[in-house]
């Protein structure tokens, strides 16, 4: 059985600390005791470590070794319009596990009014389940949750390769995928909200430089067609 993971803020001379919800789920759930061991992340690194000290709010890691972990394939950022929040947050959750490096909330004009206000105040727990999904799936870094923008502001994202999903008639997003592939790649995707894309903003990306792709010919909710875009990609950079 796989050893549980856990993230914490630094490791300093082979040592660190975990502190509030995440420590009382050790010590009073899982009910650990010291010499017992675990995993940690800095965000950078993975370690095998030992726990040393074990009370309530507190835990205490001394490191044994250095892990291997393996790379993600390739550098990707989500930008997602805002959907209802329990489906965002799945969103998050799935976006996480499938290896995204950033998720970037975003307003469209048909996104259900109130959602771009309200998104600010759910920054915080949409990084706790980024959080949660790293440790589940055993991610080095968690990922980046980014301020929630404007749809124009989010066409100015920086990337490699920038693409626009749409429902429309357009080429799949697996065969406009670069050839010659590599880890360093940064892909950037877009989706829409519920209502999907206006006719503007189809001609503003465009004339941003992002290109249209299709997941195929059904009309896909936004948090489906998110996980299947980031597994496409995913896996073509896998084989590549």
């Amino acid at each position: 059985m796989a050893r549980r993971r856990f993230f914490v803020d630094s490791i300093h001379s082979g040592a660190a600390e975990l502190l509030g919800d995440e420590a009382i789920h050790l010590t009073r759930v899982l009910r650990v005791e010291p010499g017992q061991t675990f995993e940690i992340s800095d965000n950078h690194a993975v370690w095998l470590a030992e726990i040393v000290e074990a009370r309530g709010q507190r835990v205490v890691f001394r490191t044994l070794e250095p892990l291997d972990s393996p790379p993600l394939p390739v550098r990707i950022t989500l930008i997602a319009a805002i959907v209802k929040f329990d489906r965002f947050e799945w969103m998050v959750e799935k976006a996480t596990e499938l290896g995204v490096e950033r998720i970037l909330p975003m307003d469209a004009t048909r996104t259900e009014k109130g959602l771009f206000e309200a998104s600010r105040k759910r920054a915080e727990r949409w990084r706790r389940i980024a959080r949660e999904s790293s440790q589940q799936s055993r991610r080095v870094r968690v990922p980046e949750i980014l301020p929630s923008v404007t749809f124009e502001q989010s066409l100015a994202a920086a990337a490699d390769y920038r693409y626009f999903l749409e429902e429309a008639a357009a080429p799949p997003l697996l065969a406009m995928l670069p050839p010659a592939r590599n880890a360093a790649d940064h892909i950037a995707v877009m989706l829409g909200p519920e209502g999907g894309w206006t006719d503007g903003e189809r001609q503003s990306a465009a004339a941003a430089g992002w290109q249209p792709v299709s997941l195929g010919p059904l009309v896909l909710r936004a948090e489906t067609a998110a996980a299947a875009a980031l597994a496409v990609i995913g896996n073509a950079y896998l084989i590549s």
